[in-house]
């Protein structure tokens, strides 16, 4: 062994004997290592298969059951996805659309428009004005059947839902699906309160849904009864009629708490379509849709079967179908004053008037029946009718033949040439000014410049008294005396008596050349009728707030007097003769003092007829709108007869009253004019006094010679005075 190596030293114990050198430990070491190692590789191997074996043989059988339930989870997790976006795309939506409203809030329920109630003078409506047509009522003055009419037809789970309903929306679409169109809405009656509040009608999504966010926040807000309350006096029902009572006042003639259950059907049936079932547009439909609003009205409990039955059997029919009403003239007048008398106004508003609706019924009855009878031969299409006090209180105004047909109010508004009408202030001036109604003037012809006006018969009767020249419309004195007292006196004359319009200060004055209103007219002569105080027509007597704070109370006012007693009383003495002897004789009614004049413009254009007792003043006006000639219309026709058929019911029961000043200025008896005759046999006797046996009354200073005869015979000149005369 060489040198250095030496012995080797064990590191470890061992027997003795056993390792003879390093090397052959190191030897049998990494045999020992590899050996051991391969064994624990191998059993390490072993471990490892059998291992993955019996997970293998785990897991084999659960795999396709994992992937299973992957592809399930899959859909389920995409579905719950898709519901989170839906969700919170819906939110944003809403967001969206709720960030176009004011803020929650700021909101309020709009102030209803405010309605104008007109009352007659015994206090029932008349019509109702504003942008709403009727008052706002409270839902206990209502019958239970009629808002629960609403609820049947539009909403029968209104009382369940929050502002939407889901269940109603299903229903609607599987309706509409099954009838294949809109057979049904699913809009509660808290969204149709919200649109009609708060938003247009377009149809589209991003109303819908902002009608959905407002029913919520009406919902959250108010009551179920007052939301249906909100409802019933904001929805539309047609024909300009706002709420529940509008609706009743327009279609049945009464307030929302007198309508019956047959009524009340067809009002809750009306609002699916305004239009299309108005009952005085289209009745069958009304009736039809208010049968099955009864049929869900019993299906749910809310009336009795009988009680539907029997409101099967009488549906309900709508009132005053014709038109709109003469009352609807009263009306308007009513508007066109009102700013006279209040300021702006936020509330609903009574005004209280003085027309008498019986009075108003017989005069719109004796005009629309005349013209209905008479209209079409005599070619005369409108006419119109003022009655009133002789104070001024209008009683009763037509300002046409039908409202409905035409709303122009020809009482109030037309100006016509008021034709011989217009005479007795021109012999007011001349008696103002010395005459008297013997006063004699001369029945001749007569020239102004290159005017030569006529009488109505084209013949002229001399010399004759005030009184017989007023009586029968002598065109020739009236001239005369308008030329004698100045055509300016006589324009001053009318306008210190009420007349108004632009009157022209000319030579035709006299025969009313100048555009008047028959209001003017009627007015003007109610001075007569009163014993010479100036009136001011009126029609407001009261005007008071919802909650009975008077906003306007009439005082007495008028024009003063405007006439000396005297002088009143002659003038009444000379239109009285009108009556007895003249133009107006066909209109006398028996027991009664009356007064008046006619009047017919040129060519038979207008036809007036002006009257008065001592307690009532009436004035008729008959033409066409466009000035198409009439047919011979006179103001002692057509106009003398409506005025005699509606004052004789309008006097009826009354006790007759004297004319102020008549008895002193009458015409005396026949006998007293006989002997006055027999002490002046050299004086002709009047030529009308041998025809009616009522000889002129006059004093020998005083009595006219004879009239000229006629040209033709007696007979025919009495046929025009008193057929057609003026």
């Amino acid at each position: 062994m060489a040198k250095g190596r030496g012995r080797i030293e064990p590191n470890f114990d061992v027997p003795e004997g056993r390792v003879r050198d390093r090397g052959e430990l190191d030897l049998r070491l990494s045999r020992d290592d590899r050996a051991g190692t391969g064994e624990r590789v191998g059993k390490r191997a072993d471990e490892t298969t059998r291992a993955t074996a019996k997970t293998a043989a785990r897991r084999s059988p659960k795999k396709s059951g994992r992937r299973r339930r992957s592809w399930l989870g899959r859909i389920v997790y995409g579905t719950v996805v898709l519901g989170l976006w839906a969700v919170i795309g819906i939110a944003g939506l809403i967001a969206y659309h709720a960030s176009q409203l004011p803020p929650i809030d700021q909101l309020a329920v709009p102030k209803r428009p405010p309605n104008i109630a007109i009352l007659a003078s015994d206090g029932s409506l008349l019509a109702n004005r504003g942008e709403t047509g009727g008052r706002v009522v409270s839902i206990k003055e209502l019958p239970p059947y009629l808002p629960r009419a609403f609820v049947a037809i539009e909403d029968r789970r209104f009382y369940q839902h929050f502002g939407v309903d889901p269940v109603g929306i299903l229903r609607a679409i599987g309706q509409n699906l099954t009838r294949r169109g809109v057979a049904q809405g699913g809009s509660t009656l808290t969204q149709q309160l919200a649109k009609n509040l708060f938003l247009t009608p377009e149809r589209s999504a991003s109303r819908k849904i902002q009608e959905a966010i407002l029913a919520l926040w009406l919902e959250h807000k108010y009551s179920k009864d007052e939301i249906l309350e909100l409802y019933l006096n904001r929805v539309y029902f047609g024909a300009g009629a706002y709420g529940v009572e509008a609706a009743a006042q327009r279609y049945f003639g009464k307030p929302a708490k007198e309508v019956s259950l047959a009524q009340a059907a067809m009002l809750g049936g009306l609002v699916q379509a305004p239009s299309r079932l108005a009952p005085n547009r289209n009745l069958p439909a009304a009736q039809a849709r208010a049968a099955q609003v009864l049929a869900a009205m019993q299906e749910l409990g809310f009336v009795p079967a009988q009680d539907a039955k029997v409101a099967l059997a009488q549906p309900a029919r709508p009132a005053n179908a014709r038109g709109g009403g003469s009352a609807n003239y009263v009306a308007d007048l009513v508007m066109d004053v009102l700013d006279d008398y209040v300021g702006k106004f936020d509330t609903d508003i009574t005004v209280q008037t003085t027309v008498d609706t019986g009075l108003q019924g017989l005069a719109e009855k004796a005009l629309t029946d005349e013209l209905n009878a008479r209209g079409t031969r005599f070619n005369v299409g409108q006419g119109a009718l003022v009655s009133m006090r002789p104070d001024g209180a209008i009683r009763a105004l037509i300002g046409g033949r039908d409202y409905a047909q035409s709303q122009f109010n020809r009482a109030t508004t037309a100006k016509r040439q008021p034709g011989s009408s217009f005479k007795p202030f021109v012999y007011l001036a001349a008696v103002e000014h010395g005459a008297t109604p013997e006063t004699v003037k001369d029945d001749a012809p007569i020239r102004i410049g290159n005017w030569a006006p006529e009488n109505y018969s084209h013949r002229y009767d001399g010399p004759v008294t005030l009184r017989t020249a007023l009586a029968h419309s002598l065109n020739t004195v009236a001239v005369r005396l308008g030329q004698e007292v100045g055509p300016k006196t006589v324009v001053q004359t009318a306008q210190r008596l009420g007349i108004t319009s632009p009157l022209q200060a000319n030579g035709s004055i006299a025969l009313g050349t100048s555009e008047v209103t028959l209001l003017e007219m009627v007015g003007a002569y109610g001075a007569f009728a009163n014993g010479g105080t100036g009136v001011i027509p009126y029609v407001v007597t009261s005007v008071k707030s919802a909650a009975g704070k008077v906003l306007y109370k009439r005082s007495d006012n008028g024009l003063g007097r405007v006439i000396d007693a005297n002088a009143d009383g002659m003038m009444n003495a000379m239109m009285h003769e009108t009556f007895v002897s003249g133009t107006a004789k066909k209109a006398d009614i028996p027991g009664w003092e009356l007064a008046g004049k006619t009047g017919t413009t040129q060519d038979f254009r207008d036809a007036w007829f002006i009257g008065y007792s001592a307690t009532l003043v009436t004035g008729i006006w008959l033409g066409n709108d466009d000035g198409e000639l009439t047919k011979k219309v006179t103001g002692g026709n057509l106009p003398a007869d409506i005025w005699k058929t509606y004052m004789t019911q309008a006097l009826k029961g009354q006790s007759p009253v004297p004319l102020p000043g008549l008895n002193r200025w009458r015409k005396p008896p026949p006998e007293t004019t006989a002997s006055v005759a027999s002490a002046a046999p050299s004086a002709p006797t009047d030529i009308l006094g041998q025809i009616f046996g009522d000889p002129a009354a006059q004093t020998p200073r005083q009595q006219a010679p004879a009239r000229r005869a006629p040209a033709k015979d007696d007979r025919n000149f009495v046929e025009k005075l008193f057929g057609i005369g003026d």
